[in-house]
């Protein structure tokens, strides 16, 4: 990271061209090499008895110089469609970084404003009118809200509301009502031509977005997201100003997750089940958890399990489930507001497709050169067209390999399993006390820990299949290749993460069998069970190891650790250039500077990152009600920390224009359905909430729980173990069983139809079932009615809106009818001879303000 005041200082070197008039905009770079008789002059000179050159050496370096004699006549080629656009040109090959050399690019005045017509750029008009503020009730609380909040709002801040706005229109020369662009920065802030931190302006806004965003001190304060669209552009400002609601919109999820977990610490001591299961006088003999190895158990073991569950599995988990279902609707409805607002404040609110495509050829020449993208989206030539069957084997080869990817990562997963089945009968056979006593727990955190370091290695293996399937496909636009890019890495990632947390939470004990006829697979591997209070705490377990972990390792851990270590190894690189061919010592120019920064590869993986931890609080929240904290605590600092990154750590990306976030608020809006369906499910067949409902009303004698766990737990007779799974030591608990217990509801082996499903189980089921479809429907109502009840668009913005609009058509009338005047006026002095002082009417120019600064 170089130091701000570093950045700021250097005012002439490389700011401009070599006659100190005209400013650099724009900066390409591209690699060069010396001819291979100068390599071979420099290493002769440098080894003098060298023997004769091999000639596979030679033939290597003669393809070597043709290829780049190749590279250097396709620079030319695209130099000069360069220039034929107007634009001009100059080269620096003598650079402090050796290999490399820059073409530094200026856009003249006529060149931006034909390119500003071209993009519909919006412009200010002459017009300005006041923005009135309300007396209502509702505007006073806004004040009012606004003055207590003051303080954490930062000095920069220029996306709050201002008591003026200027109508803006799409520019044209042509048009009298637009303000003339008085000022070489109204047009570069929003221009993208805008080169790395080369203008003096935006390397004052660098400075203060240092000091005001990428800060650790500030972290208490809003963004400012009007300076960071003006200095990244429209894109980069939504994804921090979503960034910014969804982080604020997590503080109150938080706080009634807290709520709702100190609800079960303060309840765990009067929970009649955990006070069963924990009653020495219970004695309860329950099965063997593995074959031979282990043996008979007391209940009263599971004492810790059972208590550590109830913090979790509570009856306000329901009602946390309920209000996440409307947490994450309430969250979509502010964020469409805001991204409204949003688009209003920075004239977004007629931005359409059509002006997307209509992008300036230059900047679509210069991604796909830098991007090294084969098939360029600009080409007008419509003749070369790929059909459904040239596409055929692309769409083939993805659905095969993204199948291929989730039976991989159903196999991991399944290789997890064998794990911990192997892992808990070798823990089983061991002599020693206490790790026989932690079989469970090390079991558990084991599997997690590798659960998470798995996770973390295919997330990298899956986003460059993603992409390398996506580029097969070749599709039309950047724009259908970024949403086919994300629809497959969301796809993959999702499933990678969430695999294992579906599996404990709908398959973990459920495909046991009972005692006698235990389902077994791979040989004598017999499927793992759950403990007596549930799977509920397994899961939960995995949640957070899975959340911590894929935050502060590949998130935050490698945001900041590979950057730097990139970092690093450009600067030792061209270090080590330096020593073998030595250059004079210079001090380093701007664009010298900033090629040692890393690369913008794209929001892809911020987004992805921020809609899997959405999928972890949403989907899993009645396991695990301390997701949302988790989560917001990790947000607090990813803000900082991705704001550290574009500022100091990442080259000034191409500003680019966006209402929206795209395909991502589909994905989000599509998470909040499905979190809305499994937490149903969770709810229902994961934790013993309805089991407990259904024998407190129909089967207990007193309306209370007590009796719970005897009526959970069914009989088994000893003598009907399959021989050879018995256990090696019957004797262990010190007496004889002859009946164990096991968690199912079976009939008893004195039963005429014994170990067969009872008629509770059943009973059960059905109160399982209709759960799901009441809870499913009655909170996707009140999802809906919450929908409907929020406009998507503040009043506020839609009353602006539609008074610009009738400005805008007095404006336009007004300026129809001067021009009708003039024409009528210059018919009338068509013939009047101009006099001596007179001079003809010159065509417009650039203004002197802006010639200075060129």
């Amino acid at each position: 990271m170089f130091p701000m005041k570093d950045l700021c200082s250097d005012k002439v070197l490389g700011l401009y061209f070599s006659d100190g008039k005209r400013r650099v905009d724009y900066v390409l770079t591209y690699h060069i090499q010396k001819s291979g008789s100068t390599r071979r002059h420099k290493r002769s000179s440098r080894a003098p008895l060298q023997p004769k050159e091999d000639p596979e050496v030679a033939a290597q370096e003669h393809q070597t110089d043709y290829h780049e004699d190749d590279k250097r006549f396709k620079r030319d080629e695209f130099e000069e469609n360069l220039q034929k656009t107007g634009l001009e040109l100059e080269k620096d090959e003598g650079s402090t970084i050796p290999g490399v050399g820059f073409l530094k690019i200026h856009a003249p005045w006529n060149v931006l404003c034909r390119e500003a017509e071209f993009m519909k750029l919006k412009m200010p008009t002459k017009k300005v009118y006041e923005v009135k503020q309300g007396s209502s009730v509702v505007e006073k609380i806004r004040m009012f809200i606004h003055k207590v909040t003051a303080p954490l709002h930062p000095k920069v801040d220029t996306s709050r509301a201002q008591c003026q706005k200027p109508l803006s229109h799409p520019f044209s020369r042509e048009k009298q009502h637009l303000e003339w662009m008085d000022g070489w920065m109204d047009i570069n802030n929003i221009y993208i031509f805008v080169a790395c931190d080369i203008f003096i302006e935006s390397c004052f806004c660098s400075q203060l977005l240092y000091e005001q965003w990428a800060s650790y001190s500030v972290f208490y304060k809003y963004q400012p997201i009007g300076l960071i669209r003006k200095y990244f552009g429209e894109k980069i400002g939504l994804y921090f100003a979503w960034l910014g609601v969804y982080t604020q919109m997590l503080i109150p999820a938080a706080i009634i997750g807290v709520i709702v977990f100190l609800y079960g610490c303060a309840t765990v001591d009067d929970n009649i089940p955990s006070m069963e299961i924990c009653d020495p006088r219970n004695n309860i003999t329950m099965c063997p958890l593995c074959d031979q190895a282990c043996s008979y158990w007391k209940l009263v073991t599971a004492c810790g399990t059972a208590r550590a569950s109830h913090l979790f599995d509570n009856a306000a988990t329901v009602f946390f489930s309920v209000f996440m279902a409307l947490w994450a609707v309430l969250f979509m409805e502010h964020w469409k507001r805001r991204q409204m607002r949003l688009n209003y404040v920075w004239d977004l609110t007629g931005f359409g497709e059509e002006e997307e495509v209509l992008m300036p050829s230059i900047v679509c020449v210069c991604v796909c050169v830098c991007v090294c993208v084969c098939v360029c989206v600009c080409v007008c030539d419509e003749k070369v067209k790929l059909t459904c069957t040239d596409r055929l084997p692309a769409y083939l080869t993805t659905v095969v390999m993204m199948g291929f990817m989730i039976i991989v990562t159903f196999v991991i997963v399944f290789g997890v399993i064998l794990y911990r089945i192997s892992i808990r009968a070798a823990l089983h056979m061991s002599s020693h006390p206490v790790v026989r006593y932690n079989i469970r727990a090390t079991v558990k955190t084991t599997a997690a820990i590798i659960n998470l370091i798995i996770i973390i290695i295919l997330d990298e293996i899956y986003g460059a299949i993603a992409r390398w399937l996506t580029r097969l496909e070749v599709p039309k636009t950047d724009k259908s290749f970024e949403e086919r890019l994300i629809f497959k890495t969301f796809i993959l990632k999702f499933v990678n993460a969430f695999t294992p947390i579906v599996y404990l939470a709908f398959f973990r004990g459920r495909l046991v069998g009972r005692p006698g006829n235990y389902l077994y697979v791979v040989g004598s591997y017999r499927m793992e069970e759950c403990a007596h209070a549930g799977c509920l705490m397994e899961l939960c377990i995995q949640l957070c190891i899975t959340m911590l972990g894929k935050q502060l390792i590949q998130n935050n851990l490698f945001e900041i650790g590979l950057p730097k270590l990139k970092k690093m190894l450009r600067r030792r690189k061209s270090e080590m250039v330096s020593i073998q061919e030595p250059v004079p010592h210079k001090t380093l120019k701007r664009y010298e500077k900033d090629q040692l920064l890393g690369p913008f590869v794209g929001l892809n993986p911020e987004y992805m990152e921020m809609i899997i931890q959405f999928g972890m609080v949403t989907l899993f929240v009645a396991s695990f009600p301390l997701a949302p904290l988790f989560a917001l605590l990790n947000n607090i600092i990813e803000i900082r920390l991705d704001a550290k990154k574009f500022v100091t750590e990442l080259r000034r990306p191409i500003a680019a224009k966006a209402k929206d976030i795209g395909i991502w608020y589909n994905l989000l809006r599509g998470l909040s359905k499905v979190a809305v369906i499994v937490n149903a499910f969770v709810i229902a067949f994961t934790s013993d909430f309805i089991p407990r409902l259904v024998y407190q009303y129909m089967y207990s004698p007193d309306g209370t729980l007590h009796g719970f766990v005897n009526h959970t737990l069914s009989y088994f007779n000893v003598t009907d173990f399959d021989p050879g799974t018995e256990p090696l030591q019957p004797m262990h608990l010190g007496y004889k069983v002859s009946v164990c217990r096991y968690k199912d509801y079976r009939d008893p082996p004195w039963s005429s139809t014994k170990y067969e499903l009872s008629k509770e189980f059943w009973a059960i089921l059905a109160a399982r079932l209709a759960f799901v479809i009441v809870f499913q429907n009655v909170v996707m109502l009140m999802s809906d009615f919450v929908d409907w009840l929020i406009p998507d668009i503040p009043k506020d913005i839609s009353l602006q809106i539609h008074k610009e609009k009738i400005l805008m058509v007095e404006l336009f009338m007004k300026e129809e009818q001067g021009k009708r005047f003039a024409a009528r006026d210059n018919q009338d002095n068509c013939t009047v001879p101009l006099s001596a002082n007179q001079r003809p009417p010159q065509p417009r120019s650039r203004p002197v303000s802006q010639a200075n600064c060129s």
